[in-house]
C-alpha cells in the first residue's frame, strides 16, 4: 500500500496558558485559532479530525471552514488525562510527583489519571483507523508525542526531545501496515 502524508497540528494558544490541560476544556484565544489555520497553507490535505476538547475543535472549524472540508471529531485525539492535576499550574503540584510523571509516566500517572499507556493506545487505535490519504489532525501535545512513539518508535525520553509549541506542526510520511510507520518529514514550530 501507498504512503500518505499525516500532519499533526497542536491547538493554539488556550486563553489560560500554563496549565496541565487534559480534558479541561478550556477556550483557545483568536490568535491561536488563526496560527493554526496560517499552519495549513498548501498542504493539500483531503480529510480533516480534531479532538473534541474546544482548543482542537475550535481552529478545526476554522481550517475546514477555509478549506470546505468536513470536520471530524474523534476524542481519541485528546490529550492525557491528567486526574487530580487537571487545570492546574505545574508549579502548583508537588514536584517530585511530577518529576516522577515527567521521568516515566505510565508507572507514576497522576492521582486518578491516565497513563502513557493508555493514551499510546487510543492513539494508536485512532491511527489504525485512518484512511490513507493526506490527512490533518488537530490536537494535542501528548498525542502527537503517543504519535510519535506508536509510529516511530521513538522511547519516552526521545519523545520529550520534540518541542511541540502551540500551533506547531509535525508532518509525517506514514506507511500503513501491521503496525504502520513512519518518517518525521518536517516540524514547524
Amino acid at each position: 500500500m501507498n504512503d500518505f502524508a499525516l500532519h499533526l497540528l497542536r491547538h493554539g494558544a488556550p486563553e489560560t496558558p500554563g496549565l496541565l490541560m487534559g480534558r479541561t476544556d478550556g477556550a483557545p484565544t483568536a490568535d491561536g485559532v488563526a496560527a493554526c489555520a496560517a499552519q495549513t497553507a498548501g498542504l493539500g490535505i483531503e480529510k480533516l479530525i480534531a479532538s473534541d476538547l474546544r482548543r482542537s475543535r475550535n481552529a478545526g472549524e476554522a481550517i475546514g471552514e477555509a478549506l470546505g472540508l468536513p470536520l471530524i471529531i474523534d476524542p481519541r485525539w485528546r490529550e492525557l488525562d491528567f486526574g487530580d492535576w487537571d487545570g492546574m499550574a505545574s508549579g502548583a503540584v508537588e514536584p517530585g510527583a511530577l518529576g516522577r510523571f515527567w521521568t516515566d509516566p505510565d508507572t507514576n500517572p497522576p492521582p486518578g489519571g491516565e497513563r502513557w499507556s493508555t493514551l499510546v493506545a487510543r492513539v494508536s487505535a485512532a491511527i489504525a483507523d485512518l484512511t490513507p490519504v493526506p490527512t490533518l489532525i488537530v490536537t494535542h501535545g501528548g498525542a502527537m508525542r503517543a504519535a510519535l512513539h506508536a509510529l516511530c518508535g521513538f522511547d519516552q525520553r526521545q519523545l520529550w526531545a520534540f518541542d511541540l509549541p502551540y500551533a506547531a506542526l509535525l508532518s509525517l510520511r506514514v506507511w500503513p501496515g501491521e503496525p504502520p510507520s513512519a518518517q518525521v518529514a518536517g516540524l514547524y514550530p
